[in-house]
């Protein structure tokens, strides 16, 4: 099942670490990964340009007029929904990356968790039991990523005891 991720940057220029990204979006596997400029005045969208020439399932989508997170993701979406037959494409938000300390560990925590997201995606969607439209098909990242690192967590301690 291919997933799509939608990563939304603005003015991260200095927390892109190219050879750190390039790492670990290549040994990301069956993720098709869209790297959203969202009118960055600062080297952003260059660092990003250069990232995707060293990773075959990275694509760029370049906004020239400063939008809100919600329509620069739709921008990635319908991007991503012309390009590539995907089930499921989920969003990280421009303001996440600070949370990650810079992209390339968000990257690394997509990659660890890329099985579990799937997995997530596919119980989620069995149980509504409906064909979703791509905007539906939709999800925060960052949403399933607690939940599962909250579960993960959960098991570990009762493994403890």
């Amino acid at each position: 099942m291919k997933l799509g991720i939608i990563i939304i940057c603005h003015n991260n220029e200095n927390d892109i670490d190219i050879r750190h990204c390039v790492k670990y979006l290549n040994k990301v596997k069956g993720i098709e990964i869209c790297l959203v400029n969202n009118h960055s005045k600062d080297n952003t969208y260059n660092l990003l340009k250069e990232i995707k020439g060293y990773c075959e399932n990275v694509s760029i989508v370049n906004i020239k007029k400063f939008k809100s997170d919600s329509s620069a993701v739709k921008a990635g979406a319908r991007f991503m929904s012309s390009q590539f037959n995907l089930k499921y494409v989920g969003f990280v938000n421009s303001n996440m990356i600070d949370k990650y300390e810079d992209l390339s560990l968000l990257i690394k925590s997509i990659r660890d968790n890329q099985v579990d997201i799937s997995n997530y995606n596919q119980n989620f969607s069995n149980k509504k039991g409906i064909k979703l439209t791509m905007f539906q098909s939709l999800f925060p990242l960052m949403d399933y990523l607690a939940k599962i690192n909250v579960q993960s967590e959960y098991n570990r301690l009762n493994q403890l005891g």
